[in-house]
């Protein structure tokens, strides 16, 4: 039988408390993340309940699309790097224009792509939601469309 006070058993239990240790910093730490990149354009779906009508579209950061009766607006959209686990994310303004043409906030948060039912907006008649984040789109920047 060993005691407590062995040399070699000492030893052990100062490695066993290195280990335990880096493990305990592990689990604190969580695994390593990359930044998440900070994409200018956000991609969006809406369906009309009453045509049936589904349409993709893109709308720039800070910039304000209409959709039916609903103005969208992103304010930012995230996206993780590809060698990350997909996560895509934006925080969305979305306002109704009533029929007496007064504007009414209707949605203001987090929309999260993988998760479409999570934060989408629900209106009686049009359905938004966020599809992704992009770096560029076809739809040319609100800067060129005003020159």
């Amino acid at each position: 039988m060993r005691r407590v006070d062995d040399p070699v058993n000492k030893r052990l239990n100062a490695k066993a408390f290195l280990i335990a240790g880096a493990v305990f910093t592990a689990v604190l730490a969580g695994p390593a993340q990359a930044e998440r990149i900070k994409n200018p354009v956000a991609e969006f779906t809406g369906v009309d309940k009453i045509t049936g009508r589904i349409i993709t579209f893109d709308v720039y950061v800070d910039e304000t699309v209409q959709f039916g009766a609903l103005q969208v607006t992103p304010r930012v959209c995230y996206s993780s790097p590809e060698t990350e686990e997909p996560k895509t994310d934006s925080f969305v303004e979305v306002d109704e224009i009533t029929l007496d043409r007064k504007i009414r906030r209707i949605f203001s948060g987090w929309m999260f792509a993988e998760s479409p039912g999570l934060n989408a907006v629900e209106h009686p008649v049009y359905d938004v939601w966020l599809k992704t984040c992009k770096q560029a789109s076809d739809v040319p920047a609100p800067e060129a469309k005003a020159q």
